[in-house]
């Protein structure tokens, strides 16, 4: 839809099979779904810029209700990508412990928790902490 609309470069639109009639449905419905997502993550209704992000940010018009500014970064493809890239690792441990002392339990859940921070990847040197969460 996106290369029949003219909206990205890539291959060659004149062989997609799409009335612009649908095509333009299709792209209104994708904007109203974009306008109520955004209206669902902002804490009330004060209009926000809007940075578009991600392998989809092409398809984020210039203008939105809602939107003070629709903000298209160099690179904005990528994002999810570079994002990963540089994603710390994590881990965590949800039980129940029978038997311990609250600090046993605490130490053993977050020694759980470092193992599988390494098992994921993350460089034992760098490990921390960030939340113990205990329900008596």
């Amino acid at each position: 839809m996106a290369i029949a609309m003219g909206l990205v470069e890539l291959g060659a639109a004149d062989r997609v099979d799409l009335h612009p009639a649908e095509g333009d449905a299709l792209l209104g419905r994708m904007h109203s779904m974009l306008i109520e997502g955004v209206d669902r993550m902002k804490a009330d209704a004060t209009p926000l810029p809007l940075i578009a992000v991600g392998g989809g940010a092409f398809l984020v018009p210039t203008e939105l209700e809602g939107i003070t500014e629709v903000i298209h970064t160099k690179h904005a493809d990528v994002a999810n990508a570079v994002g990963a890239a540089i994603a710390q690792v994590s881990g965590e441990v949800d039980r129940i412990f029978q038997n311990r002392s609250r600090h046993e339990a605490i130490a053993e859940a977050t020694v759980g928790a470092q193992k599988r921070a390494m098992a994921a990847g993350a460089d034992a040197d760098s490990l921390t902490t960030v939340e113990v969460d205990d329900i008596p």
